[in-house]
């Protein structure tokens, strides 16, 4: 994220600043008894005339608020399916966190109109919601042939691939990317059409490639070509994904994912872009790499490509083709264990539920795909066709939420996630973060609340994996966006250049309790943390606890170096006893 010195220093001096109250004279305060078994308060000296004139009952619990307890996300793909404001807003509901945009179909316009839409959810429900915006890639087919019908390939026959541009017949076609030529040697395997056929390469000159045919089977005009063994010198980025690119950073978008990632170069590469399109002062869209090439496993490419990259998709699609199926669940685990490592969310994607794109229901086995994702610790699952062009797109989401919500009540899932390996902490804000997770299980807390700028320190409190939902609080709208695609943690939608709500903001009223006002400009942020538990329906009791992590002095990205523990009555509440204003 590019941030100015000053847009910080603005948006934090709002943040503690909160209103203009937060700066008048300390008024004096009475003590308040706090019934155990009960949420009521009972004042010890007389109660003040503000105190008493206010009827206080305990906000309702949003109807949604079950999806605050899900800690796997979900990514669905909008289409012709799913693209009026009404299904965009049922699927939110249904329990869909971000919101894909693939730019292989429809044009640029048309995704800023599904954009505006889902900004318009977003107000509706006051909750942030990411928009992730999927470039094409480059597309590597063969040419025509003079027969519309396409040819038959037979087993054992040979087959040219070159640079012939004339049409082409039974004995050979014309292959229009000569990086494929350069780069494939003698014995490589070329894969037409989803591998329907398969080619391996058994001779080469200058412009063309002899091969043999292992797989027989009909090849046609445009058919896609998949080189597993070759790395091709060539840029992921098409000039049709550079236009792109240039316009998911000009409207807004939250996530940019890469396609066609082979080597680490390549997200250099579109960060370079990026930088060049970006405005002043103005947010970087997080950068997803597919993974979907072999070559992403050779040597330390992968956690290099981790590393560079703010997410990771395993793209099982085009993985699933250049890579034996057998090898593909294997991979799937390799590469979510490398993102939980670093602490970058990972999203599970491609084919999940794909029968559902024609029936309401899935099958068992796509069922188990998705609660395999899920136990091997995705941030996130993903919908394509499903969401975008199937007939049950709203029963495509719900499926996948109650299968999360099914493998994260089952006892072993928690067992998995603790068997995972993470990166070890070696800083304040590692310490400080663990500590957190510790404390929120020790003292059975509701919730871990976590002030950050940049998201680095929600990010590593869902390193973590805690028991309980990562609250995360940040006075940047952007920020929280990016956030949403993060296991566990639910971002609050700020007010303009705040950490949350004026501290005349009544929104967190308990039955007969009294929220303090602020004694300092930290009062005013934690009872801010207290207001958006409540509004999530993390919390319903004053008693109910809160872990908040914080970095003092405001400002400082990435540091985390205080913890409080905090009853969701309020800052000035502990142990029964509540300040009140005179």
């Amino acid at each position: 994220m590019k941030l100015s010195t000053n847009c910080v220093t603005i948006a934090v001096l709002s943040a503690l600043a909160g209103s203009s109250s937060a700066f008048a004279p300390q008024r004096s305060v009475v003590r308040m008894s706090m019934s155990r078994s009960s949420t009521s308060l009972k004042s010890t000296a007389t109660p003040s005339k503000e105190a008493t004139s206010a009827d206080t009952t305990v906000a309702s619990i949003p109807k949604f608020a079950q999806r605050w307890r899900k800690s796997t996300k979900q990514l669905a793909t909008l289409g012709p399916a799913s693209s009026s404001f009404e299904m965009i807003e049922t699927l939110f509901l249904a329990g869909a966190d971000i919101f894909r945009l693939n730019f292989s179909h429809g044009s640029q316009e048309q995704k800023k109109e599904l954009l505006t839409m889902i900004r318009e959810v977003e107000e509706k429900y006051s909750h942030p919601i990411a928009v992730l915006g999927d470039l094409q890639g480059p597309k590597l087919r063969v040419g025509e042939f003079s027969n519309p019908q396409g040819e038959m390939l037979e087993k054992g026959q040979l087959f040219r691939l070159d640079l012939d541009e004339a049409q082409g017949d039974a004995t050979r076609v014309q292959l229009p990317h000569p990086e494929i030529i350069t780069a494939s040697e003698v014995d490589h395997v070329l894969l037409v059409d989803d591998g329907k056929v398969k080619l391996t390469v058994v001779g080469k000159g200058d412009g063309y490639l002899d091969c043999r045919v292992d797989v027989p089977g009909k090849i046609s005009n445009r058919k896609g070509v998949n080189t597993p063994d070759s790395v091709l010198d060539i840029s992921p980025l098409t000039p049709k994904d550079r236009s792109d690119l240039e316009y998911m950073v000009g409207i807004g978008v939250d996530w940019v994912a890469l396609s066609f990632v082979q080597q680490p170069s390549d997200i250099e590469e579109i960060h370079e872009l990026i930088d060049g399109h970006l405005k002043e002062d103005a947010f970087r869209p997080a950068v997803m790499a597919k993974i979907e090439k072999p070559s992403c496993f050779v040597g330390d490419n992968l956690e290099k490509i981790v590393d560079l990259c703010d997410g990771i998709m395993v793209a099982r699609g085009d993985l699933g083709v250049e890579c034996a199926p057998e090898d593909v669940p294997l991979l799937q685990k390799q590469i979510i264990d490398t993102c939980r490592k670093q602490g970058k969310p990972v999203v599970v994607a491609t084919q999940m539920l794909e029968s559902m794109i024609e029936s309401p229901t899935p099958t068992r086995a796509e069922a188990s795909d998705v609660a395999t994702a899920i136990y091997d610790g995705a941030d996130a699952i993903m919908l394509s066709a499903e969401s975008a062009a199937g007939k049950f797109p709203e029963e495509s989401v719900a499926m996948q939420q109650r299968i999360i919500n099914r493998v994260e009540s089952d006892p072993h899932y928690r067992g998995y996630l603790n068997q995972l390996t993470k990166q070890a902490g070696v800083t304040p804000t590692d310490a400080v973060t663990i500590a957190a997770r510790q404390i929120a299980g020790t003292v059975n807390a509701k919730g871990i609340v976590s002030f950050t700028l940049q998201g680095s320190t929600a990010l590593r409190a869902s390193q973590e994996r805690p028991t309980v939902p990562i609250l995360a609080i940040t006075p940047f709208k952007e920020t929280a966006r990016q956030l949403a695609m993060s296991w566990g943690v639910y971002p609050d939608l700020p007010r303009s250049g705040s950490f949350g709500f004026s501290s005349d903001d009544d929104s967190s009223n308990y039955e007969n309790a009294q929220v303090s006002a602020a004694d300092g400009d930290f009062d005013i942020v934690l009872k801010n943390a207290c207001r958006a538990a409540l509004r999530k329906g993390l919390v319903n009791d004053p008693n109910d606890l809160l872990v908040v992590t914080a970095g003092i002095p405001f400002g400082t990205p990435g540091a985390a170096n205080i913890i409080r523990l905090l009853p969701a009555a309020g800052p000035a509440c502990w142990d029964g006893v509540c300040r009140v204003d005179d």
